[in-house]
């Protein structure tokens, strides 16, 4: 297969993020996960091998995108959310805005929740990034019981709140007609019944 086209010699390279993702990503359209190298992917977004590196530590990184800052993300949405409301309702709402892209960006965001459901290469890692995101949600729910996050309760939700939003997401990709925030909208619904019995 052909060499992915190189940047023209002299044109500085305009990095960053989204630039090195969408470059990535049609990469792994054209020629598969497994088959893209490193070396390809920084070839393809005009950089080096260093470079790339820099702004992601390895090639299984690059379909997380900047999942820390997104973390930091919906840890601030649920401190955030008014004590008032039960936690259940209060996990559901930040899941959702998590959740939530502009018009323009769902393309990519199908190719990247593709990659990250269905690529075998990527579930170990994928589970690292799974266990950091259930950890938000317990240390939530037990800063709102007021137990410790290694406790039944929070794990549990930790579990169960992700266990809904991967079920919603591949609901999303088998139905293009659908839109993700309706079917975790209609996925973690499933929170409120296990709550029922829960306070506060």
């Amino acid at each position: 297969m052909a060499d992915l086209p190189r940047r023209p010699k002299g044109r500085p390279p305009v990095t960053d993020h989204g630039a090195i993702e969408r470059a990535a990503f049609a990469a792994f359209a054209e020629r598969g996960f497994d088959a893209t190298t490193l070396d390809a992917i920084a070839q393809a977004a005009g950089i080096g091998r260093r470079t790339l590196l820099r702004y992601y530590p390895s090639k299984n990184d690059i379909p997380w995108g900047r999942f820390d800052e997104s973390l930091a993300g919906l840890q601030a949405s649920l401190e955030a959310m008014p004590h008032d409301i039960p936690v259940f309702e209060a996990v559901h709402r930040a899941v959702l805005a998590f959740n939530l892209f502009p018009t323009e960006a769902i393309a990519q965001h199908r190719q990247r929740m593709i990659l990250l459901l269905r690529t075998p290469a990527l579930q170990a890692h994928s589970a690292l990034k799974y266990r950091q995101w259930r950890e938000v949600i317990a240390s939530y729910v037990a800063a709102r019981h007021a137990v410790d996050p290694g406790d039944l309760l929070p794990r549990t939700v930790g579990q169960v709140t992700l266990a809904l939003a991967l079920s919603a997401y591949e609901q999303w990709l088998d139905h293009e007609d659908g839109t993700i925030g309706d079917f975790l909208d209609e996925a973690l619904s499933g929170l409120r019944l296990y709550f029922a019995d829960q306070r506060p």
